[in-house]
């Protein structure tokens, strides 16, 4: 009997590092429909759009916020059916009197899951606006078992730890800053190498409407710390594969992952 490994195909994951319109979600939908429209030129399973890819990363979560029958859930849902593919990003939501940064994950049948952010970012006062999400997430595509993580949670390891080899690739969606970018790009990198996964880490670029600039640097990284997608500085749609096989084969001649310390987060 074949290893089940070898039944699981590459996954196809497309990522727009945009620039964002900050607190105009009209204009945010519109340009991303039409940079989708015209740059995705093949079959994809999977489009990654940055965190609170609507609005920028804004606190204005009473003004700005939506509920999960609004507008922007409707258009993602519109666009996933469209392309035959799952989308995913982040975005302001309310719920039952609280606002979430929220990640959702939406099928081309219009079902949907969802992670809220669990670290969120005191210095910007997120803290403040926001309240954080509990559990950690990790849902399916074609095989492969995918951790969602918004932005800062890149800084907490144990929180991203790859435990019992739960995930195959961690999914990153990110506002992060130009003026710790080094920080981003080294950050990911050791997720990779230590959680024995791929790494995607999708960010935007521009300045948003506080004057903080952002250089994208969004990338992919695989488990060896190898660089399977990388752009810094512009604009940019690309579709990259990712490779199930050679995930398995490096997790077998490098067995790190099973002498990893025993840990309950509580």
């Amino acid at each position: 009997m074949e290893p089940h490994y070898l039944n699981i195909q590459n996954l196809k994951v497309t990522i727009f590092q945009a620039y964002l319109f900050w607190e105009n979600i009209e204009k945010n939908l519109q340009n991303i429909g039409l940079r989708l429209q015209g740059g995705v030129r093949e079959k994809t399973d999977l489009i990654v759009l940055p965190e609170m890819f609507n609005t920028g990363f804004t606190m204005k979560s009473e003004a700005l916020a939506e509920e999960m029958d609004g507008k922007t859930m409707q258009w993602i849902k519109k666009t996933a059916a469209s392309y035959d593919c799952v989308v995913t990003g982040s975005l302001m939501i309310k719920e039952d009197g609280k606002y979430y940064n929220r990640m959702v994950w939406v099928k081309p049948d219009g079902s949907h899951q969802h992670y809220d952010k669990h670290h969120l970012f005191g210095l910007g006062d997120e803290d403040k606006h926001f309240s954080p999400g509990k559990e950690p997430v990790i849902v399916e595509l074609k095989g492969w078992k995918i951790r969602l993580a918004i932005c800062y949670d890149l800084r907490f390891p144990v929180w991203l730890r790859n435990k019992d080899t739960a995930y195959d690739i961690l999914l990153l969606v990110a506002s992060w800053p130009d003026k710790r970018s080094s920080h981003w790009r080294t950050l990911i990198h050791a997720r990779a190498i230590e959680n024995q996964s791929y790494v995607i880490g999708v960010n935007r670029v521009g300045h948003d409407g506080n004057q903080v600039y952002h250089s994208g640097h969004s990338m992919c990284i695989d488990p060896l710390g190898n660089t399977v997608y990388y752009k810094p500085e512009d604009e940019d749609l690309y579709t990259f594969s990712v490779n199930y096989t050679e995930l398995e084969k490096i997790r077998r001649q490098f067995p790190f992952l099973k002498d990893s310390d025993d840990f309950e987060i509580n």
